[in-house]
This record gives structure tokens, sequence and C-alpha cells, in this order.
């Protein structure tokens, strides 16, 4: 580990000063922690944020939900209107991680989070995403685990946190301060595609902290959960996993969302499912024909095209059990 100062900030306005001094911003520390031990990451400051009051669930005016930025993801699981409104969001936190990691990760963090790809963890290893120009080793390297949606010549890792895949899923918002001020950043524009520049992971600018993500009010009733695909059922990351969220009435769709992940450089909206799924009365023959779109524009590499078929059985999948109908 490389050596580093640390300070503590009392109050917002002393964290975005030390943020914009180029200080990096640690609240559990259950990623950046591990990444400066394989010297990953190197900032020269941490500003230590766990005392700031970003740790409140709170129903907004209209009917949605807001979740501080350093709410644990044990708090967030746990907590009676996360599970009431959105079962997707606890059961994507609860399948997350180990016990004791909730309990010290956040939920600013977890959305934060970078890749677990091998060759980025890896520092011997070429990694546009660690080091811009070098390349990319996964695209002729064992890439069983990396992305067949929103890849680039520059990068195919996956975003690892299942709960990101429920917020794209539930299109939420993830509300920034910084230097000038509230910023709010749709989720789908939040979490950057790697394109030609996979070093730049997310919509912050310098100094900017995030403050909460917050859930827009959605029709009710509304069923929703989440399914994850893995290796192994203990602690594990998503070989591909599905958030859904449907909204019935009078026996038809009124609406659908629904996102992936496992399977994109970032967790992925699936909008071509959530059409074929409107106004159409649930049945399992509806479930396989909207999966079916589930992997559209899908570009798999050497050794992992069976995620392709694994990510529309585990759509419908997860459609059949949110949808009732086995």
């Amino acid at each position: 580990m490389h050596p580093f100062s640390y300070t503590r900030a009392s109050d917002t306005r002393e964290a975005l000063d030390a943020g914009r001094a180029g200080g990096r911003y640690l609240a559990g520390g259950t990623t950046l922690v591990d990444l400066m031990r394989e010297t990953v990451e190197r900032p020269e400051t941490l500003v230590d944020i766990s005392s700031l009051p970003l740790r409140e669930v709170t129903v907004t005016e209209r009917g949605g939900l807001r979740i501080g930025a350093l709410v644990s993801m044990a708090e967030a699981a746990a907590h009676p209107k996360v599970r009431t409104l959105y079962p997707v969001v606890s059961q994507s936190l609860e399948l997350s991680a180990s016990a004791q990691l909730r309990n010290m990760a956040t939920i600013g963090g977890n959305i934060m989070q970078r890749t677990r790809c091998t060759y980025f963890r890896d520092v011997t290893a070429d990694c546009n995403k660690r080091e811009p120009g070098s390349g990319c080793a996964a695209l002729h390297g064992y890439n069983r685990t990396h992305a067949i949606l929103g890849a680039s010549d520059s990068c195919v890792a996956t975003h690892p946190s299942d709960v990101a895949v429920a917020f794209a899923a539930l299109e939420a918002t993830v509300h920034l301060l910084g230097p000038h001020g509230e910023r709010p950043v749709p989720f789908a524009d939040f979490l950057l595609k790697p394109k030609d520049t996979p070093n730049r992971e997310q919509d912050l600018g310098r100094g900017e902290l995030i403050t909460a993500v917050e859930i827009p009010a959605l029709p009710r009733p509304l069923k929703s959960g989440y399914l994850k695909v893995r290796d192994r059922q203990s602690y594990e990351f998503a070989l591909t996993s599905a958030a859904v969220a449907l909204h019935v009435r009078g026996g038809v769709i009124r609406e659908a969302k629904v996102a992936a992940g496992g399977v994109g450089t970032v967790p992925w909206k699936l909008p071509a499912v959530e059409r074929a799924l409107l106004d159409e009365r649930p049945s399992a023959a509806l479930w396989k024909a909207a999966a079916a779109q589930a992997a559209h524009g899908a570009r798999p590499l050497e050794h992992n095209r069976f995620k392709v078929e694994l990510l529309k059985r585990t759509v419908e999948r997860q459609l059949r059990i949110v949808g009732g109908t086995k």
C-alpha cells in the first residue's frame, strides 16, 4: 500500500473542500481499501465522510423513496419502507456480498464500486480502465465473466453491483452535491459505458459527493423482485441477474421495469423486453417471448457465449416469478 494522508470531514462543506482539493471520499471502505492494498488505487488523501448526516431513508412527497448515500446495505435492505415499496431493492442487497460487508458498505459506495475484472486488479496486466492506453487483456484472455452488452474495443468489464441493477430498472436518480451546488443525475446517465474512456466510470465532477439515491413513485399495485445467477450460492458476483417490477391492473400489464446485471459494462436496462410486456396479459408464453428480446445487441466473446442464453432464461424466470405465472 502506498503512503497516504487521512482526514475526517465534520460536515459536507469540509468534505467538499477536501474533495475539490483532490481527496478521495471514504465511507465503509470495503472496495477502496482493498484496491489500495492491491496498489490498483493510489490516492494521496482519504476524506472520511462517515460522520456526515446522509443516513436517512424517507418517503418522498410523491410516494417515492429517498435513500441516503451513507445508509448501509444492511440497513437499507431491512428498512420497512424499502421492503414494502420496492422488494427488488431489498432482495438485490441481501443477495450481495457477505453479512459482514453489508453491515459496513454504504449505498453510495456500492454503486461507485469498481469492476471485479481480474485483469483490472492485476497491476501487471494491460487494462485501459486502470491505465488508459495500455490495452485490454480480457479481450483475448479468459473472459467467461465479462460483458456481452455495452462493451467496446477498450473494455469488456462488467459492473459488479446488484442494487445498481434494481436502481436502473426502477429509473432512480442519483443526487450529487458539489462546489457549484446540488445536481440530480438519472441513474441511466450516472454510470458510464466504457467507449474509448473506460477509466471514466461515473458522471461525477471533481469534488462532487453522492448524497442520496431517489426512486420515483411508481403506479400501485407494484410487484417486484430480483433474481441472481452465480457460480455458487454463497458470496459471489452475478453471471447474470434480472430486476423486474410490474404494475398489473385489470389483468393487463400497464407498466414494466426490467434490467439485467452481470452481462453489461453497466447495469443494463432492457427496453425491448419492457415494450413486449406492455398492454399484454400475463402468461407463460408472454414471458418467453419478452425474454427473447433480452440479449438484443449482445456481442459475446470466446468464453462467455453461454451468457446470451443464460440471460434470456434468467429474465424469463424472474418474469414468471414476479408476474405470478409459473
